[in-house]
């Protein structure tokens, strides 16, 4: 389920069926920008349905939104002779899949007990209205999906990491620390995740974290004990710039905090 800190911030998006959402030459963005909302959502809620750890979650969003969705059209368009049906064409149903192949090897890194591909299945049998997945299918595109990523799929550098670390340090030198709500934090990156227009914020690793701390704390700290210096401390664990912190706090708190749109 999406949380309420997301239900009050996300528009509702009228469904829209797109035979090839890479299709942007004959397309608008608006329509690029819907898929791509339409499919990290699907991300999130399946990952809250597999009810696998944050850590799982958070580094199969990095591995699809952050490096698999951006350049899986070029990967697409340069094989498009020896390009397997899953790309011929691009699919929302596809992504969706793919989506599901980065829980399960963020799942395999990061997971103790990993899922199995018969819970992924059922997960896809049960969401994914387009196209129906076999076993196999699901092997083809992880190896599609590991192809596409050149088999780079470390996640010790994600937002989701620092963000952790910073709030355990915060912890240990203030008392307020422990009034932060880390499921604000992480609310708030879900958010920066589904709108494309902050979804750039995540380049910038070390000073997002560190925004996304401070904009929990303005948002979940009462305002009477706001004495706190919490910007020097960010920004000395993370060696970033408090101008640019405070710059990207603005554009959280203006995303998060905005009325929903009719």
């Amino acid at each position: 389920m999406i949380s309420p800190l997301q239900r009050a911030a996300i528009c509702h998006l009228t469904s829209i069926e797109l035979a090839d959402p890479f299709r942007c030459q004959t397309m608008s963005n608006e329509l690029c920008s819907t898929v791509r909302i339409r499919v990290l959502n699907f991300l999130i809620q399946s990952a809250q349905q597999l009810e696998v750890p944050p850590i799982v979650k958070y580094s199969a969003l990095s591995l699809f939104a952050e490096r698999f969705y951006p350049i899986i059209s070029r990967f697409q368009q340069e094989n498009t002779n020896t390009g397997h049906w899953l790309l011929q064409p691009v699919r929302e149903s596809s992504l969706e899949l793919f989506s599901l192949i980065a829980i399960w090897i963020s799942s395999k890194i990061e997971d103790s007990r990993p899922l199995s591909v018969k819970k992924l299945k059922s997960v896809a049998d049960k969401r994914i209205e387009e196209q129906h997945y076999t076993t196999r299918d699901f092997a083809e595109a992880e190896a599609i999906f590991m192809q596409v990523l050149d088999f780079e799929i470390g996640t010790s550098d994600i937002v989701y990491r620092f963000l952790e670390d910073l709030l355990i340090q915060l912890k240990e030198v203030a008392t307020i620390g422990e009034n932060i709500d880390f499921q604000v934090c992480m609310d708030i990156m879900d958010l920066l995740y589904e709108k494309e227009e902050t979804s750039t914020l995540y380049n910038s690793r070390h000073s997002l974290a560190a925004s996304i701390l401070v904009a929990s704390y303005v948002i979940t700290v009462p305002k009477q004990t706001w004495e706190f210096p919490i910007l020097p401390c960010v920004k000395y664990g993370l060696a970033c710039k408090e101008e640019e912190i405070v710059e990207v706090v603005r554009d959280i708190l203006k995303h998060v905090l905005q009325p929903c749109l009719s």
